[in-house]
């Protein structure tokens, strides 16, 4: 076998391979020999077919077989023997394929990049840490009584924060416009989940009333049809309701599952969710940062095929959040719209796994046995989800990529240069901005 290598253009390669006719031969000769043995024709016996009528009746399509065959596993052979990392599938292309001569083709195909890993000493980043006070206990438990909440009908005017029901019908220069009308609608009064001034203009209403609102829409609206529109909204009030939050007591404390303690352990138990809570943003965020500091410290040239690849998951993962992509179709979501993100991805996959490849680091089978145990905590019977686990070689191989990851992470911060920052408890947990920490 024959072999010769180019570069293209950047981590492009184009690879030519000749294999000599008679490998290409010998094999499409043993593949007849095998079906003459099990073709069935008409005058003849099984297995007695002639090879002659063999190779007039079957030859070219066997030959087109084992030649795909062929190409296939000289292909592999020769990336070997070439010591190449292809990323990505090649794009195979036969150049000669008379019979008689030597098979010839070329694959084209790209190449996983050098890359130079940076001083982790110089990557900087911030760990952020808090206590949690009293007043965020306080905060929470009122968030966790929201979480409970009920709605009661009253007879009075609407107030912020109440819940209103409402039939409306939105008209643009005297004519209804597409998604401007519900009836039976019910909206809670700041939720701002309305165009400005609508929900204000519940304020003071009753139920009974019936009443006009002129409004515009905001310039950046999403329809192009409505951005900046002055509009009118009939509107209907049918039913004003305020809401009740259940009391902070006995009843309260075991819909969370404390059944003893009253309020000291119904707040112990609020306080140690608050601080898992926050150990997990806090080590989310340092995360975030450190691979934000390493893109920006390491230059790596990007396999274009990694990035369609990550492109073609992220559409799909896209697709499953948005009703579990029934009856969508994740290609008709355009490639921009993730190339970013796909190619942060990569460039992190690629910069962790040649840390993984240079300092030989493999899961910590006690690491892989508490993360499982972990999972297997939140079923009724853990042992059996931790034999399930380690019964399912597929599975445990994404629980080792978790572990290995973090460990990854972990050797990294020892390394760099990381400040902790005393900040507030919500500074901690405060998502954030949309796309700043996306891997």
């Amino acid at each position: 076998m024959q072999v010769s290598v180019e570069t293209t253009e950047g981590l492009e390669r184009k690879m030519t391979v000749a294999v000599p006719s008679d490998r290409v031969d010998t094999a499409v000769n043993e593949r007849l020999q095998e079906a003459a043995r099990t073709i069935r024709l008409k005058g003849f016996r099984q297995g007695k077919v002639p090879m002659k009528v063999v190779k007039s009746r079957f030859g070219k399509g066997v030959r087109q077989e084992v030649v795909g065959e062929l190409m296939s596993q000289m292909y592999y052979e020769a990336i070997n023997q070439q010591s190449l990392k292809p990323a990505g599938q090649p794009r195979i292309e036969p150049t000669n394929l008379d019979e008689g001569n030597d098979l010839e083709f070329v694959a084209i195909f790209e190449v996983y990049p050098e890359i130079s890993l940076p001083d982790f000493s110089g990557v900087k980043a911030e760990r952020l840490a808090a206590e949690v006070s009293d007043s965020d206990i306080d905060e929470m438990i009122e968030t966790l009584r929201k979480q409970r909440q009920t709605w009661e009908e009253v007879e009075r005017p609407v107030a912020d924060s109440d819940m209103v029901n409402i039939d409306y019908l939105g008209k643009k220069d005297g004519e209804e416009f597409a998604g401007g009308k519900a009836e039976g609608q019910n909206l809670v009064i700041g939720s701002e989940r309305m165009i400005p001034g609508f929900e204000e203009g519940m304020i003071g209403k009753s139920a009974g009333d019936e009443f006009t609102l002129a409004l515009k829409f905001p310039d950046e609206y999403q329809s192009e049809e409505l951005a900046g529109a002055e509009v009118e909204f009939d509107i209907k009030l049918s039913a004003v309701s305020e809401q009740k939050l259940p009391e902070v007591d006995e009843e309260f404390f075991k819909s969370f599952g404390v059944d003893e303690g009253g309020l000291e352990a119904f707040r112990e138990e609020v306080t140690n969710n608050m601080q898992r809570e926050m150990k997990t943003a806090s080590r989310n965020k340092l995360k975030t940062a450190v691979m934000d500091a390493l893109l920006a410290e390491t230059e790596v040239d990007v396999p274009a095929s990694l990035v369609h690849s990550e492109i073609h998951q992220l559409k799909h993962q896209t697709a499953q959040q948005m009703g579990g992509g029934q009856g969508f179709d994740p290609g008709s979501l355009p490639d921009d719209l993730f190339r970013e993100q796909a190619k942060r991805r990569v460039m992190l996959g690629l910069i962790l796994g040649e840390v993984i490849s240079q300092k030989n680091i493999q899961a910590d089978a006690d690491k892989v046995r508490e993360a499982i145990e972990e999972i297997a905590s939140t079923y009724e019977s853990p042992d059996e989800v931790v034999k399930w686990y380690y019964s399912n070689e597929e599975q445990l191989q994404v629980i080792e990529s978790t572990v290995i990851e973090d460990q990854v992470f972990d050797y990294i911060i020892e390394e760099a240069g990381i400040e902790d920052k005393q900040v507030t408890y919500q500074e901690v947990i405060k998502p954030e901005a949309q796309g700043a920490g996306e891997d």
